[in-house]
């Protein structure tokens, strides 16, 4: 993290000085040459510096794959071709069926992960645990970790019984079964004992099992964490999705492409639902009537 905003240095006249200014992170220096009468220069740092891990990814293009079977055919997964990550946090949104889990289970594919849900360490067998799209795409890392963890809503339960037959990894995810807590319960002792500083975190829909109230803790779990750690969420939470300064990544459109909070369906049918909750059910309820008869 570099601590201070500003650092200035006076520079005499007719001469060259390389200055340092040394933060956290390691010290930045410049040579400054010029001619004429001394000068004040100010450097204007940011306050502080976040570790960034996975760049980007791109779609191979590979000639075994067929472009008219899923997974290619998915419309955000045939425009793909490369995608840029630019924080710390980022979201996939997009309709049921439009390819967030399946490029976020390709990259967990890459990252070393089982793709049922899991680390690199984490072996059990669970039915359709491998990626189709896994081999098809490329991830550019700095620095490259393998550090992480990718948490599948859908399979969770399969990880949970993997972890009993595991009893010294307990210790881990807070000393308990995560099958003796509830759904939400498990998910925030997974977030809270098992998540770490210098790793990646791949999450899909995990507001699956979370309260409004405990998608808060999660966020605060997030902040705690993103200075020195990635999140890549797919999810269809508007409380999630209202993180600061994420990336938000729009799976609905072709390409893919950034959206903002306030442009996603998420914030507009909630925002809408709730300050006209009457008017937008009986529009539905009349428009359902109308289709049955």
């Amino acid at each position: 993290m570099i601590e201070a905003a500003n650092r200035s240095c006076a520079l005499d006249a007719n001469r060259s000085r390389c200055f340092h200014l040394q933060t956290a992170a390691g010290a930045v220096s410049a040579i400054v040459l010029f001619d004429g009468p001394a000068l004040d220069l100010t450097i204007a740092l940011p306050l502080e510096l976040k570790e960034m891990f996975l760049r980007s990814l791109e779609l191979l293009k590979r000639t075994d794959a067929d472009l008219n079977a899923y997974p290619f055919s998915i419309p955000a997964i045939q425009s793909l071709q490369t995608l840029e990550f630019k924080s710390n946090v980022t979201f996939f949104v997009g309709e049921n069926g439009s390819g967030k889990s399946t490029l976020l289970e390709a990259i967990a594919y890459q990252c070393g992960f089982h793709t049922a849900g899991g680390g690199r360490n984490n072996y059990y067998e669970v039915d359709a645990a491998h990626s189709a799209l896994g081999e098809h795409i490329r991830l550019s890392w700095l620095p490259k970790i393998t550090n992480g963890f990718f948490l599948r809503a859908e399979t969770f339960y399969h990880f949970a019984s993997y972890l009993d037959t595991l009893p010294e990894s307990l210790r881990y995810y807070g000393g308990r079964s995560l099958h003796e807590q509830s759904h939400g319960e498990a998910f925030l002792s997974l977030f809270t004992h098992r998540f770490r500083k210098k790793a990646i975190y791949l999450l899909d829909e995990p507001e699956a099992a979370l309260s409004p109230a405990r998608q808060l803790a999660l966020l605060r779990i997030i902040k705690d964490l993103e200075k020195e750690a990635q999140f890549i969420i797919a999810t269809h939470s508007p409380i999630l999705l209202g993180y600061p300064n994420a990336q938000i990544l729009n799976f609905d459109a072709q390409p893919i492409s950034e959206i903002r909070y306030e442009e996603t369906m998420h914030y507009i049918l909630t925002r809408k639902f709730l300050e006209n909750r009457t008017k937008v059910l009986r529009e539905l309820f009349e428009e359902q009537v109308e289709q049955e008869d």
